[in-house]
């Protein structure tokens, strides 16, 4: 097999020395020094503006010494590095390299016109589950996708059926459990013989048997009624079941997918859902956020929505809407503002962008998100713990810049949109924390 070479940026933090013989051993394993290709941040010590440099989700930290790895690991890792490595570690040029490889499979993944032309979505939250969700494609692992009603759930589940890379796969199969009638649900997931019970005049194949080689996707799993969550997992574990009225076994080989907008913890304390049916679906456990953890993301999705619902006819919105979607709370999150997008293109005489005017009349007077009611508790915790103004205002400040470049996915560019400045003066203020 060839390996390929990767260029990456050496970016040093706080004017750190680059070892003897660094670059000679990340070339020697792949990694080539230069001026593009994903960042490989050195730092010989700590500090707070350091996990700023990992917003885009996209660079790796190298630390030159041992003080340096223990108190920047875990504040990095939440920050977005891809992982914290010990530049004195035998096998840190390697695991670099093999770190970058990764990196560079997903993003062709992640680039592919399965994903770009179905999804939209760029702040860092999204990106990052976007990623997992990309990785976990690759595994034969059971995926359980957790988060509110209209977060993409089911979208979710077809994508990771698309990009599943089995050469002979079969359908992907859907089940909706809050549809399920008590009396026949087991036939609906394992299918009945004939005469099985009443009405059961010919024998039928169940989603199980559907979908095999396949994916079986049961969106709302926890409906499924406890006596049936037995004996799904049952069919989890040894790959056979039973149909309604059956006494022999067959095999089944299908990936499982799971949803559901429940707490499923709180289900299992209260009773209502099998523990070890939990356990063995929360190993590869994926939330979705809401739209209000991603609110950078609800104008690129709106004209994502107008785009498609206009045939590639239309895909911007005036300032004032696009002000108004901006402020608005969407309980319904990613299904609801589809919904509006839809509403307000089919009154919309063009052309031009789509005017205020042609969304819905109770739009109209929608309120906006009280962010004044939102802040006014982080800043009562601020003056608790005796924050002055100008450090509450150095914080604010801060913290903006960080969300901002966050929700544009490390794209400097959009992010200093988002802010009202310029992307030179982002550039800048970059700059100044580091030494190169």
């Amino acid at each position: 097999m060839v390996r390929t070479d990767f260029s990456v940026q050496l970016v040093r933090f706080l004017g750190c020395d680059v070892p003897a013989g660094f670059c000679e051993e990340l070339a020697a394993r792949g990694l080539v020094p230069g001026d593009s290709g994903p960042e490989l941040v050195l730092f010989e010590r700590f500090d707070a503006d350091l996990p700023a440099l990992f917003a885009a989700g996209q660079s790796l930290a190298i630390a030159l010494n041992p003080e340096a790895l223990q108190q920047g690991t875990v504040p990095l890792l939440r920050g977005g590095a891809l992982d914290v490595l010990d530049a004195r570690s035998p096998a840190f040029a390697e695991r670099a390299y093999a770190l970058v490889e990764h990196r560079a499979q997903i993003d062709r993944l992640l680039e592919s016109p399965l994903v770009s032309q179905n999804i939209a979505g760029t702040s860092r939250r999204f990106r990052d589950t976007l990623r997992r969700l990309v990785e976990l494609s690759q595994t034969e692992a059971s995926v359980l996708l957790a988060g509110e009603t209209g977060t993409g759930k089911e979208l979710m589940a077809r994508l990771l059926h698309g990009l599943d890379p089995r050469e002979k796969k079969g359908a992907l199969v859907v089940l909706d459990c809050t549809t399920l009638v008590a009396e026949l649900s087991g036939s609906e997931l394992f299918g009945h013989e004939r005469g099985a019970f009443t009405g059961a005049l010919t024998a039928r194949e169940g989603v199980i048997a559907q979908a095999e080689n396949g994916t079986l996707f049961l969106d709302e799993i926890g409906e499924l009624p406890l006596s049936l969550q037995a004996q799904l997992l049952r069919v989890i574990q040894e790959r056979s079941y039973r149909r309604v009225g059956s006494d022999n076994w067959r095999n089944s080989s299908f990936r499982l997918i799971c949803a559901t907008h429940r707490d499923l913890e709180v289900e299992v304390q209260q009773g209502r859902f099998r523990a070890d049916l939990f356990y063995r679906l929360a190993g590869s456990s994926v939330r979705l956020p809401s739209l209000r953890e991603r609110p950078g993301d609800v104008v690129p999705l709106a004209r994502f929505f107008l785009s498609d619902v206009s045939k590639g006819r239309y895909s911007e919105f005036d300032r004032m809407v696009e002000a108004h979607l901006a402020s608005r709370a969407f309980p319904g999150n990613v299904r609801e503002l589809r919904q509006l997008v839809g509403r307000s293109f089919h009154r919309w005489v063009g052309p031009g962008p789509l005017g205020y005017s042609s969304l819905p009349e109770e739009e109209w007077s929608m309120p906006a998100v009280d962010l004044e009611l939102e802040l006014e508790p982080a800043l009562r915790k601020a003056l608790a713990a005796r924050m002055g103004l100008k450090e509450i205002g150095h914080l604010s400040r801060e913290l903006t810049v960080k969300l901002a470049i966050e929700d544009a996915g490390g794209n400097l560019q959009r992010a200093a949109e988002l802010l009202g400045v310029t992307d030179r003066a982002l550039q800048m203020r970059r700059a100044q924390k580091l030494e190169a």
